[in-house]
């Protein structure tokens, strides 16, 4: 027992020192200290997102889901992310009520269900409703998985480590992008056609199978002490009334978290155009899983690269650290807008068919373009990297975390069934790519004054506290 606790036990601590004061627990050692490591936590919670989440990358990347023609594709997505924008804003209530283990035993079927979709419109082109109303479906599920996944990640490292953890999950729920991209890639090699073939689809089942599994290996993340001997901040809220009130309460103790909106909307706009626009409207099928590939792969260096080496740095102040980190994703968003707008212009939807003939991989012309896929990865790590170490910067309690996480994918959501749509119905390439570029500027400008303001060289014991302050449950 801590000191703390000595005290606490036999009454001489008072309300003031007992709030101020850090209680430190030892570690367990042997198996159990790797098992219930936060770092070993994090990343099983990352092979979770490999399987049902990077299985679902890989698939949207191939532009289309891998079909011909990709308006049942795009029109899913616009369902996908309509259910995930609403359902987000209210997942973070729901996981603290049920728990991270529950919110991803339920919402990783999700991911299986939508990729059966897939095969059975391969199978019989006829069944294009059933893709829409699975995408529907996979948004709900989505918002429960993400939203355990977010306030896991942000919650198990202190605050040293945080860009560094965030690097281990997005490094291997990237992976699944990148093995999915792999098996698409090999299996259709030899493909003339414009669609990926069953085996693709059904490789891709049995690995998101895989993930519905997985969270029953995770550990009760209220048992888990960090690597400083801190314990996981416990989450201990009466009823669903109170946790649904916290949604608002979040936003009135901590404002500022609206500045992130923007970023938040703009964080998955940008994939429409990289894979149905660009990567689906120029290239054949080989092409597209070689590009895929690439993209996923680039993503793991962006993530490990921002948040180990900038964003955790030891030899910087996390203020200094924030505005370099803010400073590199704001040059990168400019410099590689500038370089796909030099491509852009030179094609439309008239000019690239559906069914007219792609570039293929060992065109002379391809190389440039694929590097640019490189560097839209390392642009999208980065991104969601620096806005998931931003909300972590604001607060280390699970529970307002989790608020922050629904918060997140719900506008995330909300961009990303917009754009989608304006796919769907044909929009001209060149609109989607300028909305997606002004998007995502106007989101990293939005975000300066907060991390200005807001990000401090620690988080304050005000910072902890969602429901556990003066005048708080006063709040209507």
């Amino acid at each position: 027992m801590s000191t703390a606790e000595e005290e606490k036990a036999q009454g001489c601590g008072s309300d003031t020192s007992s709030a101020n004061r850090v209680e430190i627990y030892d570690r367990p050692r042997g198996w159990r200290g790797v098992y219930y490591h936060t770092a070993t936590q994090v990343c099983l919670v990352g092979f979770v997102c490999f399987m049902c989440p990077g299985m679902f990358n890989a698939l949207t990347g191939l532009g289309g889901g891998g079909q011909i023609n990709a308006t049942s594709s795009a029109n899913a997505n616009a369902a996908l992310y309509a259910t995930f924008a609403f359902f987000a804003f209210f997942s973070g209530s729901v996981h603290n009520v049920v728990g991270p283990k529950v919110c991803l035993m339920l919402g990783t079927w999700g991911y299986s269900l939508y990729i059966a979709s897939y095969l059975a419109t391969n199978i019989n082109p006829h069944t294009g409703d059933f893709v829409v109303v699975s995408g529907a479906i996979l948004g709900v599920c989505a918002a429960l998985v993400w939203t355990a996944q977010g306030s896991l990640m942000m919650a198990y490292p202190t605050e040293a480590e945080k860009g560094t953890y965030i690097g281990y999950f997005w490094g291997i729920f990237n992976l699944g992008g990148v093995v999915g991209s792999t098996v698409a890639f090999a299996s259709n090699y030899n493909s003339t056609a414009n669609g990926v073939s069953n085996g693709t689809y059904i490789v891709f089942l049995v690995l998101s199978f895989t993930g519905v599994i997985l969270p029953l290996f995770l550990a009760d993340p209220y048992k888990m002490i960090r690597t400083d001997g801190t314990r996981v901040t416990p989450i201990r809220h009466p009823s669903w009334k109170t946790e649904f009130i916290s949604l608002f309460v979040a936003l009135r103790t901590d404002p500022w978290i609206v500045l992130l909106f923007p970023m938040f909307f703009s964080s998955n706009y940008f994939y429409t155009w990289q894979f149905n626009d660009y990567n689906g409207a120029l290239f054949n099928i080989r092409t597209r899983g070689l590009n895929n590939f690439v993209y996923w792969t680039a993503q793991i260096f962006g993530s490990f690269f921002i948040g180990h080496y900038i964003l955790d740095s030891r030899r910087l102040r996390r203020r200094a650290r924030a505005f370099l980190g803010w400073s590199i994703v704001v040059a990168s968003v400019f410099a590689v807008h500038i370089w796909a707008y030099m491509y852009q212009k030179n094609y439309t939807r008239a000019s690239e068919p559906p069914d007219g003939p792609k570039m293929d991989m060992h065109d002379p012309q391809y190389p440039s373009r694929v590097w640019l896929m490189i560097s839209y990865g390392l642009l999208d790590s980065m991104w969601q990297t620096t806005a998931y170490w931003l909300m972590g910067a604001m607060s280390n309690d699970p529970a307002k975390l989790a608020v922050f996480t629904g918060f997140y994918k719900c506008f995330q959501s909300a961009g990303s069934a917009v754009v989608w749509r304006l796919d769907a119905v044909q929009k001209p390439f060149m609109d989607i790519f300028i909305s997606t570029w002004v998007l995502a500027a106007a989101g990293m400008i939005c975000a300066f004054p907060l991390v200005y303001k807001r990000v401090k060289d620690h988080t304050e014991i005000d910072d902890e506290a969602l429901l556990n302050r003066p005048n708080v449950e006063k709040i209507p």
